[in-house]
């Protein structure tokens, strides 16, 4: 078969081109085993390949790594949070509004608030159930910017997830959070412009590196050896305007 990017003649049983580095469609289309990176090793796991590309493949298991759960979270809470907020406004607008009806509408939604994060829960753990318990993806990292993609078998299962990320953010007036479930349920890869982020927040404890643009948030997961490497060059390359937290 032949390279998707640099048209080189590669062997079938190859996962990443040794040319350029670029993982081949057969490799991306399975996780059964963790594909091989070709290229100049830089940390533990990031290689940097012929093309100038920095790659790293990142696996983590589900349920020891809370992110993507706190992420569907935020997105119930976002949805609840609105919701109240609306309904407040309304009954203030309208003169109803007491000590009474804030105290019993604000329990009721911490009662449904609490069920949502419980079915949630068990949402979640369907998922990763279907992912085999585990997320695996390929980062792409240059001067330019940084690309976070999904293995394909994970990101078919992962589509129905996004237009729920979608959705909420539309609920909830969030463009951002629209955006990033629209972005990630027509795309099996999310990337960030370095000239274009407006912000970055850390989370070494995840393993989390979280690059947000005006209406994308790209995560970006380094495992221990190899996160101040990620961290350093994305800082050096973002402008110093970015907020970092």
């Amino acid at each position: 078969m032949f390279c998707s990017s640099c048209g080189a003649q590669i062997e079938d049983h190859v996962r990443f081109c040794p040319e350029c580095g670029t993982l081949t469609a057969k490799a991306a289309g399975s996780t059964a085993a963790q594909p091989k990176i070709q290229g100049q090793k830089v940390t533990e796991n990031i290689y940097l390949c012929p093309d100038g590309i920095y790659r790293w493949i990142y696996e983590f298991a589900m349920l020891k790594n809370p992110t993507v759960l706190f992420t569907i979270w935020k997105i119930f809470g976002g949805i609840i949070g609105g919701v109240w907020l609306f309904l407040q406004l309304i009954a203030l607008f309208e003169g109803g509004l007491n000590a009474d009806s804030f105290i019993g509408s604000t329990g009721l939604f911490a009662v449904i608030a609490a069920g949502m994060l419980v079915l949630s829960f068990l949402a979640y753990l369907i998922v990763a159930a279907l992912y085999g318990w585990k997320y695996i993806v390929l980062f792409e990292m240059n001067e330019s910017g940084i690309t976070h993609t999904q293995m394909q078998q994970q990101f078919k299962k992962a589509q129905a997830l996004g237009w729920l990320t979608a959705m909420a953010g539309s609920l909830t007036g969030n463009p951002a959070m629209a955006g990033a479930g629209i972005s990630s349920a027509v795309h099996d890869s999310i990337h960030s412009d370095f000239d274009k982020v407006k912000s970055i927040k850390v989370r070494r404890s995840r393993h989390t590196i979280y690059v947000n643009e005006m209406l994308f948030k790209n995560q970006v997961y380094a495992a221990a050896d190899d996160f101040d490497f990620v961290l350093n060059y994305i800082n050096e390359r973002i402008s110093k305007d970015a907020a970092r937290k």
